[in-house]
């Protein structure tokens, strides 16, 4: 489970942004790229977690969005907020003058980071318990 420990990580380091200066140019642009970064990875841990844990396969394997409906179908995540993480991540990756993460900044650090560590506590619980 590499990628768990990998998303893990990531998580952490994007947590990092709710000590620092969000007016400053330089963290902005480091939260955008944690926030993508840990999202493709939470997709990613959940596409893993479907197949092992939860013998769904019935998904496109590289489309976010069907890991997604999945996830939630089989309780995964509980609300439609992971859609509209997909949609910021997708619009940060045009985002050449900074303007769009200025724009979701206090979302990315208020809510899709408990959204992260919800899953976060999900992946752990289905890690821990006897399969």
């Amino acid at each position: 489970m590499k990628r768990v420990e990998s998303y893990q990580n990531s998580l952490n380091s994007l947590a990092e942004a709710r000590e620092r200066d969000l007016s400053d140019s330089f963290v902005l642009s480091g939260t955008s790229a944690k926030f993508s970064i840990t999202f493709d990875l939470a997709w990613k841990v959940m596409k893993d977690l479907l197949v092992q844990y939860y013998m769904i396969t019935d998904f496109v394997a590289e489309s976010p969005r069907e890991v997604l409906r999945s996830a939630f179908q089989a309780g995964l995540i509980q609300d439609d907020i992971w859609m509209e993480m997909l949609k910021v991540r997708n619009s940060l990756v045009h985002d050449y003058d900074g303007l769009i993460v200025k724009e979701h900044c206090v979302r990315i650090i208020g809510n899709y980071l408990e959204e992260f560590l919800a899953l976060k506590k999900q992946v752990e619980k289905l890690i821990n318990s006897p399969i």
